[in-house]
Parts: structure tokens; C-alpha cells; sequence
């Protein structure tokens, strides 16, 4: 430990992989040893399976692995975080660099640039401490997207998993080719079979025994299967892999290729970061420490620039691979560079052990890998809570599955906008009242024996005061003036219970001054009760006068509900 407490604070902070290492414990080593070999048999696969999702060479899904892992070991501020290919990011990075380009080259160079920008998004977000942006992803959204992108994905793969070839963006794109492909008797059935067989492998070991990793086994076999059948001629491979390591380049000099990727860049840094931030606090949590979230942002872009720099595409945080860490005893970042050595080692001793690799058996891990972020559940749970949010998760599916990845999820936030918006315009109002045998005010429609206060109109507004719902803020208050009058009640005062309202603008001050003429004019103060300071001091810069004194004095405000309804009854007012 004292080694930790040599090195600058500053330093510290900014390359916490540095810090574990010095103040590395000998009894770690042994779970990171086993978490690093466990997690290394997994990259291969997932980053072969992730790359032909994303319509790219298998190999740039290694490069897009282990150059992320290495870099983020030593900046990243989780120790077991696995970043690499996603399955939520792939068909995202498919939709952007596919209409762009056909030949397998030019992708590589433009999900190059797509990285980069992605990484430059999520350090200048850190460096600017914009974590919080990533809420724009709410849980309905990204449930609703995950399960367009699952059923996508799926349908997408069934070519590969049957032999044949095929592509598209949406399920409309994705059902005609497989319908096609079927139909046309393109099918392969020795493909078919490993393929299928894969799947059966894969899904047996979950449910029986969790432990074996049914991915690495399935591949394995498939690949000794076919080399002992003597099929790889017969059957769709992946291929040999280049012999070395990619060297560092500059994907695209054509400033075209970085303008015309910049917006899908940014909707991949803000779905790659609310992946690796709700991953990277839960795991932290578990293991008894903290993460900041601004620093794991600029960790994560730092590795997506690493990435494009090296040959590979953009990357987050992968919550398979992080589970398979945790549950085989990683304990530190030692686990992941474990695996990118492994990684490395494969590529450079046994560059030409995929080429017995089929397709198929590929496929059927990318299918497993989908299924896996499929949550039905979850969508009826967001329908008993709040049908709103049920609503947006289905549109967000439908966005994504029907539309295309990135304009469902461009749909999916502005219906969430939409959605908000709405709410807050038309937020829970209510009429107080004195409960006999209960302290303080209560809402007297909830509660039948509540009383209303003499000369007094009690009102609570449950929301911000701004443009969308000034004037039915408006509305309602004269509105409950207008039937308090017709009940014959005698008011003096309109006093709003003021603690829910956190914000008003320029628009509901327009409201609020109408307001008060209009009480005004029948002989009734407008004030105000629980105002918080900021919002006082926000509306009190607007310099509201009527002939020449200010609209609202202090004598129209009152630190509690109590004080404002005892200066009334007491008649000083």
C-alpha cells in the first residue's frame, strides 16, 4: 500500500489501473488468473460475431476488443469492467457505415472515423461534466430499443445460422430476405445443422450448468467438428484471420467521412455510455467502492479513440463478459489484460484457427448473445406503473424494429420529450384543507373530512411553473376561485403552497402577473407560501412593479403554509 501513496493525487485519479497495480494484494491473483482465462475464451467469439453484425470484417471485432481493454485497464476507474463489441452498438454502426460504403475496406475505414468521433464525444461530454445527459436514455427507451435491436438482430442472423447470405436494417428488410432466402431453397443444411446444433449446445449449458461457458464450447466443437468432417469447402467459415497486430493509422483523410458520421456518433456515445455507466456503478457497488461517472465517460471515449485508431469501431462496457469476470473471482483490471493477452497471443500464433470456424456456429452466438437483451418482463412491469412510459418502450420497439436502429431510437427520445412535456403540463393539483385530528394541510379530494379555510383558497401546483402549463396553471387557480365564489364562500386571499415548484419562467411569470390582476380586480391578494429562496430571488430579478412599488413585497410571502394562513385569519391582511 505504501507504493499507492507514493504517486500524485492528481495522477491518481486519472490512471486508477496504475494505482490497483501498485497497491496489488498477492491473494487477488488467483481470481483474476481464472477470470482472465474465462473471460479471454469468451472475446474471440464475441468480437468475430459482433463485427459481422456490424457488417465489417471478423477481425476488426478483435482489434475492437483488445485495444479498448488495454487502454481502459488503465484509465478506467472500475477494475472488472470488460469493454469491447456490443450487440447494442453493432447494428447501430451497420445503419451508419453501410449506406456509406459497399466494399468491406471503405467500412473499416469509416467505422474507424466513427470510433474516434464517438471517443472525442464522450471525453469533450467528461471534460465538460456532462454525465447526466445520458438520462435522455431513460428506462423505457432503452428497454423498448434493446428489444427492437434483440428481434433485429435475430432475424438478421437466421441467413448465416441457415448458410446463405443476407442483409438488412429493419424487421420489414430483415423478414423479406429470410422469407426470400427460404423460399429460394438457399438454405445450407450442413450449416444449418452446426448451426442449430450451436444453439441447443449454448442454451443446455445455461440452464444446466452456468458454469461451463456454453459459447466456448459450442464454437469449439463446431470448429473440430468441421475440421475432422473435412466440410470447411461445404460449409460458410469466417477465415483466416491477418497474421500480426494492427498498426496504428488514421482511418479517412476525406473530411466528407467524418461530417456525414457525426450525428450517428453521438447517438452512439450517449447509448454507449448509459450502458457502461448503469453496468460500471452496479458492479462497483458489489465490490464495495465507487465510481465517478465523468471519469468513466472519459475513459470509455479514450478506448472508442484508441479503437478507431487501431482498426477497430466503437465499443462500451459488455455486461456478459463483466458477468463472466465477477463470477470467476476478478477482483482487479488484471483480469481483462489477462484476456486481451490471450486475445493477442491467438492472433499471432494461430492467426488461421478461424478459418474452421463457421459461420453458422458464429451466428448462433450472436443469436443467444441478442436473445439475451430481450425483456419482456420489464415492458409489463413500465404498463402496470405507468402506462405512459409502457407506451414509449413499445414505440421505441417499434421504432427500431420497423424504422431502422438509429431513426427508432431518434423517434423513441422524442416521443420521451413529448412525453414529458406532457406530464409536467398537467401535473397533480389540489385544494388544501384542515383535517380534524391531523397536523398541517391536506388535499381535501383525498381526503372527504378536510375542511376548507375561511377567506383563504389553498392551492398546491405539483410541478415547475414554465411555457407548457403557465396558462393551465392559470386556468386552474381562477377556475377554483370562480367555484369557491359560487359555493358562497367569502376570499380574500388565493395563497399557493409553493414547495413543489422548483422553477418558473419567463412565460409563467406573464401568467402569474395576469393572475394577479385578474384577483386583484376582485379584491384578492395573490401570495405565496414555501417559496423556496431561489425561486423567490428568480422571480423578485424580473422587477415586477405596479405603480411604482413591487408586485410582490415581502408582505406576499411566508416561510410556511401556517404563517401565511395565520396572517390572514388574524386579519393584519
Amino acid at each position: 500500500m505504501t507504493g499507492a501513496r507514493a504517486i500524485p493525487r492528481g495522477l491518481a485519479r486519472a490512471l486508477p489501473g496504475v494505482q490497483t497495480l501498485r497497491a496489488y494484494r498477492r491473494g487477488w491473483l488467483r481470481g483474476d488468473v481464472a477470470a482472465g482465462i474465462a473471460v479471454g475464451a469468451l472475446l474471440i467469439p464475441a468480437g468475430l460475431g459482433y463485427a459481422e453484425v456490424a457488417g465489417l470484417p471478423p477481425v476488426t471485432g478483435l482489434y475492437a476488443t483488445m485495444i479498448p481493454i488495454l487502454v481502459y485497464a488503465v484509465l478506467g476507474p472500475s477494475r472488472i469492467l470488460v469493454l469491447g463489441p456490443d450487440s447494442a452498438l453493432a447494428p447501430i454502426i451497420a445503419a451508419a457505415v453501410i449506406p456509406l460504403a459497399i466494399d468491406a475496406e471503405r467500412r473499416v475505414d469509416l467505422a474507424g472515423v466513427l470510433a474516434i468521433e464517438v471517443g472525442i464525444v464522450l471525453v469533450l461530454a467528461a471534460v465538460l461534466r456532462l454525465g447526466f445527459v445520458t438520462s435522455l436514455l431513460a428506462k423505457p427507451i432503452r428497454i423498448g430499443y434493446l428489444n427492437g435491436i434483440a428481434l433485429v438482430v435475430v432475424l438478421g442472423q437466421i441467413p448465416a445460422l441457415l448458410g446463405y447470405s443476407g442483409q438488412g436494417d429493419s424487421i420489414v428488410e430483415v423478414l423479406t430476405m429470410d422469407l426470400r432466402g427460404v423460399i429460394d431453397g438457399r438454405a445450407e443444411a450442413k450449416a444449418a445443422g452446426i448451426g442449430l446444433v450451436c444453439l441447443v449446445v449454448i442454451f443446455a449449458l445455461k440452464w444446466w450448468k452456468r458454469t461451463i461457458p456454453g459459447v466456448l464450447v459450442a464454437v469449439a466443437g463446431a470448429m473440430v467438428f468441421l475440421w475432422a468432417m473435412g466440410w470447411q469447402s461445404a460449409v460458410p467459415v469466417v477465415g483466416a484471420m491477418p497474421d500480426g497486430l494492427p498498426a496504428p493509422a488514421v482511418p479517412s483523410a476525406a473530411w466528407d467521412d467524418w461530417v456525414s458520421l457525426m450525428l450517428p456518433a453521438v447517438g452512439i456515445a450517449l447509448i454507449a455510455f448509459a450502458d457502461t455507466s448503469v453496468l460500471s456503478r452496479t458492479f462497483a457497488a458489489r465490490a464495495g467502492y465507487s465510481v465517478d461517472g465523468n471519469h468513466e465517460m472519459g475513459a470509455v471515449g479514450m478506448s472508442n479513440v484508441a479503437a478507431g485508431f487501431f482498426g477497430g469501431f466503437p465499443i462500451s462496457a459488455s455486461s456478459s463478459r463483466t458477468a463472466v469476470a465477477e463470477q470467476s473471482g476478478a477482483r482487479s483490471q488484471l483480469t481483462a489484460l489477462i484476456g486481451a493477452a490471450l486475445l493477442v497471443l491467438a492472433l499471432v500464433l494461430v492467426p488461421g484457427v478461424t478459418a474452421y470456424l463457421p459461420s453458422a456456429a458464429l451466428a448462433a452466438v450472436v443469436i443467444t448473445a441478442a436473445l439475451a437483451l430481450v425483456d419482456v418482463r420489464s415492458v409489463i412491469e413500465l404498463f402496470r406503473i405507468d402506462r405512459v412510459e409502457g407506451a414509449i418502450s413499445v414505440v421505441a420497439f417499434g421504432g427500431v424494429a420497423i424504422l431502422g436502429v438509429m431513426e427508432g431510437i431518434l423517434v423513441a427520445i422524442g416521443l420521451a420529450f413529448v412525453a414529458f412535456i406532457y406530464a409536467v403540463s398537467r401535473p397533480y393539483r389540489a385544494e388544501l384543507g384542515r383535517v380534524p385530528g391531523l397536523r398541517g394541510f391536506h388535499d381535501r379530494s383525498r381526503h372527504p373530512a378536510a375542511e376548507s379555510i375561511p377567506h383563504i383558497l389553498l392551492l398546491r401546483f405539483d410541478a415547475p411553473l414554465f411555457f407548457a402549463n403557465g396558462a393551465r396553471f392559470d386556468d386552474w387557480v381562477r377556475e377554483e376561485f370562480r367555484s369557491a365564489r359560487s359555493a358562497g364562500r367569502e376570499i380574500t386571499a388565493v395563497v399557493l403552497a409553493c414547495e413543489p415548484i422548483t422553477h418558473i419562467d419567463s412565460t409563467a411569470i406573464d401568467e402569474l402577473v395576469e393572475l394577479d390582476d385578474y384577483l386583484s380586480n376582485h379584491g384578492v391578494d395573490l401570495v405565496f407560501a414555501e417559496m423556496k429562496d431561489p425561486i423567490r430571488e428568480q422571480l423578485e430579478r424580473y422587477r415586477l412593479k405596479v405603480d411604482g412599488k413591487a408586485r410582490f413585497g415581502p408582505s406576499h410571502f411566508a416561510p410556511t403554509l401556517s404563517a401565511m394562513v395565520d396572517r390572514y385569519d388574524d386579519g393584519s391582511n
